[in-house]
């Protein structure tokens, strides 16, 4: 079987997982941090930092992530303009941009904020600290989304737990769900600034555009007109930037609400930690909780159970 082998860092593992969110697998190889399978395609990413492709389009697929295997000659801006279609001058045009937070935490909502920058507010927005919210803490990010909330026009979902688990356990993917909220989102948003048109959409690319569309074929309205998929996103344009930080600055706002409810500090993620915390929350409010609080099919429900079997053991 063909086979690939990347290295990347941590902040780049994490941002694969998120991007193969909806083809993860509960089972993990030993040492690994993760496992997506695609149609053509495996990817196992491990705690070193190795990425392992595997399959018949695991170049391909690998050349999503690495650089080397394209041309030594293009930039990486270049790279990711190239892999998502964009047309040239891309960053400086009126785009909607679109982004969601917390798909890959066990606690916690899904937030999804469509935000619209028109081509003259960009300086402004760079100027008021807007970048990848990767590179910022929480704190920075909610001074910068307290700043930027009023000036852009903008649609935030959040998708609470209970709802979350209802579709989940119904048989849907937590890509449609994305790919339904996105489009909703970016819906509103062109209905707030009608009649202004933006030059395009950009989407945070977490799944291939075909099946991205293929998710929404039932839906009344579904935005097609000039929208574009990318990963690494919040680099192309400021308004995916911005997205992503009212995104995170709305996740961060519930999370805060969320621990008050349990009644003590609830960590972010998906890691040991996280199954901890679980486990404290099932002993001090019983396992029925859970549904208001995680997204019961990761595989942390099960981990905090046997925390809680072994502490009750």
């Amino acid at each position: 079987m063909a086979n690939i082998v990347l290295k990347k860092t941590i902040s780049e593992l994490m941002e694969m997982q998120k991007y193969y969110q909806a083809d993860l697998l509960d089972k993990n190889p030993p040492g690994s941090l993760f496992t997506a399978k695609r149609k053509t395609c495996s990817i196992t990413a491990y705690k070193s930092g190795k990425v392992l492709f595997q399959g018949i389009d695991c170049e391909a697929e690998a050349k999503k992530w690495d650089r080397a295997i394209h041309s030594s000659k293009a930039s990486a801006a270049i790279q990711k303009k190239k892999a998502a279609g964009l047309p040239e001058g891309f960053s400086s045009l009126s785009v909607i941009g679109s982004d969601e937070v917390g798909t890959g935490d066990y606690f916690g909502p899904i937030t999804v904020v469509a935000a619209y920058v028109e081509k003259d507010q960009i300086p402004l927005l760079k100027e008021l600290g807007v970048r990848d919210s990767k590179d910022l803490n929480d704190e920075k990010i909610s001074a910068i989304a307290k700043k930027i909330k009023d000036i852009l026009p903008y649609s935030l979902l959040t998708l609470h737990n209970e709802k979350y688990n209802q579709l989940q356990q119904a048989g849907m993917s937590q890509g449609k769900i994305k790919a339904l909220l996105h489009n909703q989102a970016i819906s509103h948003v062109l209905k707030k600034i009608v009649p202004v048109k933006p030059e395009a959409i950009l989407i945070d690319q977490f799944v291939q555009p075909d099946t991205y569309f293929q998710h929404l074929r039932n839906e009344k309205t579904i935005i097609k007109d000039d929208v574009f998929f990318s990963t690494k996103a919040e680099g192309i344009h400021v308004a995916v930037a911005a997205a992503s930080i009212l995104a995170r600055y709305a996740f961060v706002q519930y999370f805060d609400r969320l621990s008050d409810v349990a009644g003590m500090k609830i960590p972010k993620g998906a890691g040991a930690q996280v199954d901890e915390a679980a486990a404290r929350l099932i002993l001090a409010k019983g396992s029925e909780v859970l549904p208001k609080f995680v997204k019961l099919h990761f595989a942390n429900t099960e981990k905090a159970m046997k925390l809680v079997r072994k502490k009750r053991g």
